[in-house]
């Protein structure tokens, strides 16, 4: 079992940044790949980014390539999402998640574990 709590949300002014932490629960953090996921307000929720178990590999939506960056931090049990230049249209929920393949977090949206959701709201 792999809890996940998120943290970072907040308002900021269009071209700001945040970072979101995603802590993970249980001695299994090493072993799941991690990402983000959002959901714009009325619309259904889409892929963000991710990375690998073993942090060697990372994607991004077309959407946040340049501007977002995800890590992982292994003594921490901790995964982040450093959100720069931030647009109104990254509004959204911000969901961590967990899965033991990437792909259930880049392609089918149906990862092993859920956090809550963090609120990320940007005015322009």
């Amino acid at each position: 079992q792999v809890q996940l709590v998120e943290s970072g949300g907040g308002l900021v002014q269009a071209g700001g940044s945040l970072r979101l932490s995603c802590a993970a629960s249980g001695r299994t953090f090493s072993s799941y790949a991690m990402g983000w996921i959002r959901q714009p307000p009325g619309k259904e929720r889409v892929f963000v980014a991710a990375i690998t178990w073993n942090g060697g590999s990372t994607y991004y939506a077309d959407s946040v390539k340049g501007r977002f960056t995800i890590s992982r931090d292994y003594a921490k049990n901790t995964v982040y999402l450093q959100m720069n230049s931030l647009k109104p249209e990254d509004t959204a929920v911000y969901y961590c998640a967990a899965a033991k393949s990437p792909r259930a977090v880049v392609v089918t949206l149906q990862p092993d574990y859920w956090g809550q959701g963090t609120q990320v709201t940007v005015s322009s």
